[in-house]
Parts: C-alpha cells; structure tokens; sequence
C-alpha cells in the first residue's frame, strides 16, 4: 500500500516529474562520460604489469642509454628477461596520421607483453624479415592496412622515409589493451642510422626489463641504478606503472577540472531533485496532516518522501546509466585516434548508483524535517 502511494505521488504532476527525471538522467550521462574521460586517461597505468620495470636516462626520456647495459642488467638477480626499444616518431602520409611507433626488440618485446595477441605464422613472419613490422588492429583498420602491405613511415627524429613490411596485426589480450601502436625491428633502425649517423647508432630509448616476483622491484630497481652509478649515462628504472603515471601527472590539472566539473554536475541535480521534492511536499501538507491524525508516525511521513525521492532520481538516473554505454561506444568510435581506450569501467557504474542514492536521500532531507515536525493543526489550515 505505501509503496503503491510513493509510486503514484512521484508522478502526481507528470510533467515536473518528467523534466526532473530528464534532468537527472542528463547529469547522470554526463556525470559517467566525464568519469570516463578520466579512467581512460589512466588506462595505459591501469593496463600496466607488476612484473615489469622500466629503464631509462636519469636525465630524461629524450636521452638515450648504450646497448651495452642490456647484458649488466640481465646479470641481476630477479630478472628473468630484457627487451629494449627506441621511440621512433614517425608519421604516415602526413602530419595529422599521429600514432606511437617504437622500435623493439622483437623476440624480448613480444615475450614481455603476451597481452598483445598474434598468430604463431604472423609472429614468425615478423621474427624472420628485419623489415616487417607489426600494427594493432584498431590502428590497421583506421588506414586500412591488410598483411604484406608496404607501409612508409617519414622519419621526425630519425629523418628519412623508413619503409616496412606489415607481417602481423595484434589483438588486445582485453579492452583494456591499446591495440593503436605500431612497432618494428630495432636492428632495422640501427644498421641504418650506422650509415647515416653513426654517432647516434647502438644506443637505445629504454629498457623494458621482466621480474620474477613483483615484490622485489623496489631492490631490483636500486641494483640496477647502482651499476650504472657515476656512469656517463645513468639510469632511473622504475615500475612500469610509475612510468606510465610520470606521463600523466603532466595532464593533471585538466583531470583535476574534470574531476571538480564532475562532483559540480551531481550538486547542481542535487538543488534542482530538492526543489522538486520541496514543492511537492508543500502542496501536500494537508495530506500529511491527514495522515498524522490518522495515527501514522514520523517515520511512515519520512519513507513517502524518501521514497518519492528515490524514485525520481531511480528512474532518472538508471535511464542515464542504460543511456551511457551507447554514447561512450559512439564517442570512443570518434575520439580512438587520440585516446585508443575509451570504455564504461565498473566503478564509474559504482559511483553513479551512488550518486544517485545520494542526490535522491539528500534531496529529500529538508522536506521530510519540515512534514515530520509541521503540527496536525498547521497542516490542516495549509493550501497546497
């Protein structure tokens, strides 16, 4: 019976409960795309291992480090595998046709992510030619690119046209997995800046180094910063989630906006849902009055208005979850060149459920003190 009576007055005045359902579940909607924007700036930390580090220049990034540490660091103990790598910074055609291009070892590459998932036939099609390369799916389909196509990439930091041999095609292991990179053989890359700069050649980017147990990164990291101490070129190795955050922190004010743009959204629905339920509860005093002659207590007063709250946020903002999934789908679609991983993650569903909980409990606060505490005499006497 109660619950038939909160049902029937959430909608009593159809068209405010309407615009207040609709408001709620835009702000829901924008609410969970915005919290996306935020779970897909850290998916590359998300998607990070525990059991790999990664080694770089203790100046910077833009500095390279002697091929001839890869065997110093494979020396220590707790590691179990090295691979190694230059960004290469290419670009296809033109400018614009921006993606990550690295080039790799690739026995030790592919070894240290088995999140990328290629064929045993592609995988020794791109071991056996120096000249092949290897694209993820999403990145092939965007240009269209088809096994054994040529592909030219012009060179920024390594000038020239590069030209390649596409053997293999990668799948994401999960969703979480970038599938927009394109790497390729790092011996490929040296043999020809030998000819064209020697001075430039046997170095490489970064090492990527596999460890056996996660625990031990901390040590291993030190060990192998301590053998490269006082060195002409020393080392900063860290997990590679560290790494992968070093990159985000230089974003981390727009997060932070969106962040506060986000929590600003669930306030602003919070006023509108509390003046809807203030209304509401105001031309029905007399019915509350009612009630209370009637022998009904605070408490049956306070699940009505609860109640009618919940369900007007409830149906508000579960059609603004539904609604998300598509819109984030058509947006990732849109956006992949630049952001390869766009997807709903289970907390941002967490978080809006919770918002809506909160917005309807809060929303109702003020007009159920105001019914519960009103006298039988005062309630009688109001006009709706």
């Amino acid at each position: 019976m109660i619950l038939k009576l909160v049902f029937k007055n959430a909608f009593r005045q159809k068209l405010r409960a309407a615009l207040t359902i609709l408001g709620m579940c835009i702000v829901i909607l924008a609410f969970g795309m915005l919290r996306t924007v935020i779970s897909a700036w850290y998916a590359g930390v998300a998607a990070s291992s525990a059991n790999r580090l990664v080694t770089r220049n203790a100046i910077s990034l833009i500095f390279s480090l002697p091929i001839s540490y890869k065997e110093k660091i494979r020396s220590v103990n707790g590691v179990n595998i090295v691979s190694y790598g230059n960004w290469f910074g290419g670009v296809y055609i033109e400018e614009k046709n921006f993606f990550a291009n690295f080039a790799v070892e690739p026995v030790t590459y592919l070894n240290l992510y088995p999140e990328f998932i290629l064929s045993e036939e592609q995988k020794t099609a791109f071991f056996r030619d120096r000249k092949s390369c290897v694209a993820g799916q999403k990145l092939a389909k965007r240009f269209g690119w088809k096994i054994n196509d040529s592909i030219t990439l012009k060179g920024t930091i390594f000038p020239g046209n590069w030209e390649f041999v596409l053997r293999g095609i990668y799948d994401g292991r999960d969703e979480t997995i970038d599938e927009t990179q394109f790497f390729f053989h790092w011996d490929y890359l040296n043999e020809t800046v030998k000819k064209s700069a020697p001075r430039r050649a046997d170095m490489v980017g970064f090492y990527m180094i596999g460890i056996a147990k996660a625990d031990s990164a901390a040590s291993i990291a030190q060990t192998v910063d301590g053998l490269f101490k006082n060195s002409y070129a020393e080392t900063l190795t860290e997990t590679e989630k560290a790494f992968q955050m070093s990159f985000v922190s230089f974003s981390e004010a727009i997060l932070t906006a969106i962040r506060l743009v986000s929590f600003m959204v669930i306030v602003i629905i919070m006023a509108v849902v509390a003046n809807t339920m203030a209304m509401s509860v105001r031309e029905r005093m007399r019915e509350y009055a009612v009630f209370k002659t009637l022998g009904f207590g605070a408490f049956h007063i306070l699940g009505l208005i609860l109640g009618e709250s919940l369900v007007i946020t409830s149906v508000g903002g579960t059609i603004g979850i539904a609604l998300t999934f598509p819109v984030v789908k058509a947006f990732g679609k849109a956006v992949s060149n630049w952001i390869p991983v766009f997807i709903v993650e289970p907390e941002t569903i967490y978080m809006d459920i919770a918002a809506i909980l909160m917005v309807g409990v809060v929303a109702a606060i003020i007009p159920s003190w105001r019914a519960v505490t009103m006298r039988i005499a005062d309630g009688l006497r109001s006009i709706g």
